[in-house]
């Protein structure tokens, strides 16, 4: 008689359950990638690169999550959690503190799982910056920057995670009976405080900012901010040209402390990647700036001018305004309470544990491993499809916005350049741009944005 995966024990049932969706959404994942390059023959010339460059991107993202799932398999099959979690157990012996230290315990782990993850993805960023990146002239750091600030990364990741982690695995121990209300209390006063000293005390760290000179542009976006009661406090210019060419704009803050954060790429008389092409001839590179950065012109002119830089603030006021930050907010919030009253049912079962080779021990982080990141990973998958159509509405909503504010034109061109600058491709498999697109694609925008001369 043939023996079916439901005459196997449940914890092997849930074991290959996890291993079998895995492998279902990385095939998933490479079917639609598949589709997108068939909806890539475009005969103009003018947007040839943007198409080998999605290219490059999609093989990368192929062989990247192949290596992944992968690894994952293997990690999950030979009992690497396990081994990890008896390597912490064997480190902090030898400090004296035994298994009733599992907050300890755990902490060793954590540092050892996330050094064993920086290592390994190591080679895939820096294939990913310095090859694909590079070939299509977005990267603008050296090695040595890259390597520094990835020691960076993870000592500041280090630092914050260690005792959020530790915090957090103190409240489920005491917490009794309601302990994943105050986990998630927890979970949310971190976020909080987190999005609000990001900018000032942690992207610092990484990126020079300062703030926007005085001039039209300045005003402008002040005059703008004030006729939607937004609370602007500052504007910053940030640094980006010294790691990428790629451009951005983004606002933080809570209640009526605003600040606007713009990228120096994004700004066509600000960017000095603009600035470093037009001089003549072109000057030696010094060691103090390769040490740095390479800090050479990728595109002849980059950027957008004031009054598209206005439009695409106008937008991201947009967001403000309508209520998508709030909105956002409380979605994540509701999903974080759903999962941790699930986690507090689940926490006890001990097949979960067994499945994953803990058959004498239960730590609380490797149950909030296993359900967070495994058992919940089906509906994680449904939650970030539905976000993403979501996030595609609010993005439509925010360029009618700025439409309204009449700016349309402004945003139509700024739209158009932004994408060239990105080497955004503009055409997208339907299946493709909903399961993956946050954003709409850019024809859609286009689109939807009408018939600018008539504003």
């Amino acid at each position: 008689m043939v023996e079916t995966m439901f005459d196997l024990p449940v914890e092997k049932q849930i074991f290959y359950a996890v291993l079998g969706f895995s492998w279902t959404v990385y095939l998933w994942e490479a079917y639609l990638s598949y589709r997108q390059e068939l909806g890539k023959i475009m005969d103009s010339e003018t947007f040839e690169k943007s198409r080998l460059y999605q290219l490059d991107k999609s093989n990368f993202s192929f062989w990247s999550g192949l290596y992944s799932e992968t690894e994952g398999t293997l990690i999950l099959l030979l009992g690497g959690i396990p081994f990890l979690w008896a390597v912490a157990g064997s480190v902090t012996a030898r400090f004296g503190f035994g298994p009733e230290y599992e907050i300890t315990q755990s902490l060793v782990f954590l540092t050892l799982a996330t050094l064993f993850s920086a290592i390994t993805g190591l080679p895939w960023s820096l294939y990913n910056t310095f090859v694909i990146e590079e070939k299509h002239g977005f990267n603008q750091q050296t090695l040595g920057f890259f390597l520094k600030d990835a020691v960076k990364k993870f000592a500041v990741t280090q630092c914050i995670l260690l005792p959020v982690t530790s915090l957090l695995l103190y409240i489920i121990k005491i917490g009794g009976d309601y302990f994943f209300i105050y986990a998630w209390l927890f979970t949310l006063v971190v976020s909080l405080v987190l999005v609000t000293i990001y900018a000032d005390y942690i992207a610092p760290l990484f990126d020079k900012f300062t703030p926007l000179p005085d001039g039209e542009l300045k005003t402008d976006i002040e005059a703008m901010a004030k006729s939607i009661s937004f609370p602007l406090t500052k504007i910053y210019v940030v640094e980006g040209s010294k790691r990428s060419s790629h451009s951005n704009a983004y606002f933080y803050g809570f209640f009526k402390n605003k600040r606007i954060v713009l990228f120096d790429t994004l700004l066509e008389d600000y960017s000095p990647l603009n600035k470093a092409g037009e001089s003549q001839p072109e000057q030696p590179e010094s060691d103090e700036t390769s040490s740095e950065s390479k800090a050479k012109p990728k595109n002849k002119k980059q950027g957008c001018n004031n009054p598209e830089i206005l439009a695409v603030l106008g937008h991201e006021l947009g967001h403000w305004k309508l209520g998508h930050t709030v909105k956002n907010i409380v979605i994540s919030q509701m999903n974080s309470f759903l999962c941790f009253s699930l986690f507090a049912v689940l926490i006890g079962r001990k097949e979960l544990f067994v499945a994953f080779g803990f058959d004498d021990s239960q730590p609380t982080l490797i149950g909030l491993m296993i359900i967070f990141q495994f058992i919940f990973s089906p509906y994680n998958e449904v939650l970030s499809f539905c976000l993403t159509v979501l996030s595609r509405r609010f993005e439509f909503q925010a360029d009618a916005f700025a439409r309204g504010m009449g700016k349309a034109s402004e945003l139509y061109s700024a739209l158009i350049k932004l994408n060239k600058d990105n080497l955004g491709f503009p055409v997208a498999d339907w299946l493709f741009s909903m399961w993956h697109y946050s954003h709409p694609p850019l024809l859609e925008r286009l689109r939807a944005l009408g018939n600018t001369k008539q504003d």
